[in-house]
């Protein structure tokens, strides 16, 4: 019988459709947190060390010893195209333990993007060879590779729970997870909010004030703001 409290690296992932991830992959965070129900934001602690980036991703997950990034070498191992390899740390860390020699491994086997609730590192680099990294802080401190942790386990990443194969969203605003089983609907919500919010541009451009077809003038006199 398997440990439940056991340190793993769990190699099979079961993955969303690429059509999917594809799909999901041009729409902006606000888009899909919003079009989902104001879900899955990791919080605002998570930013983009680049700007102009937007991509979606399957979770391989991390959970990890602060200030070691040997579990990051192990998902490496077992991370495939396309994948974002995300990593949450068991207490507060703000160790660098991700740079350009890690994202040269990443990007050579196809991994799209790494975040992290510690620090990275090597910033100038990363960013010349364009991998696109979330992270809570930057910082030149290194990490040691000398404490166990698991790979592709449920983790909490800032404000959400990230389950292995779950689709990760991200851009310019932060990063929003989608569960894997709600990937498709996340899609045809997402597509439905951007049709809505294209219909809403032309009315704005036309001149329309939104503060009375969003009835908001309504709703100010209900809360007896007068007009004079």
């Amino acid at each position: 019988m398997q440990n439940p409290s056991a340190h793993r690296v769990v190699s099979e992932v079961e993955r969303a459709p690429a059509s999917i991830i594809q799909g999901l992959a041009p729409i902006g965070t606000a888009t899909v947190h919003e079009a989902i129900g104001r879900r899955g934001f990791v919080g605002p602690h998570i930013t983009p060390i680049q700007t102009g980036t937007r991509l979606a991703g399957s979770a391989i997950t991390v959970s990890s010893h602060p200030g070691d990034n040997l579990m990051t070498h192990a998902a490496v191992s077992v991370a495939q195209p396309g994948d974002v390899i995300i990593v949450s740390h068991t207490a507060p860390s703000t160790h660098g333990g991700f740079g350009d020699l890690l994202a040269t491994s990443m990007q050579a086997i196809g991994v799209v993007a790494f975040l992290t609730d510690a620090a990275v590192r090597d910033t100038s680099d990363l960013r010349e060879m364009g991998f696109p990294c979330w992270s809570q802080y930057i910082s030149c401190q290194g990490a040691v590779k000398a404490t166990p942790g698991s790979v592709n386990v449920p983790i909490r990443f800032g404000e959400t729970i990230v389950n292995p194969g779950d689709v990760v969203c991200a851009d310019d605003d932060g990063v929003v997870v989608v569960a894997r089983d709600e990937a498709e609907w996340a899609l045809e919500m997402s597509n439905k909010r951007l049709e809505n919010e294209s219909a809403t541009r032309a009315r704005l451009e036309a001149k329309e004030h939104g503060f009375d077809f969003y009835g908001l003038r309504d709703k100010a006199i209900e809360l007896g703001i007068e007009f004079t």
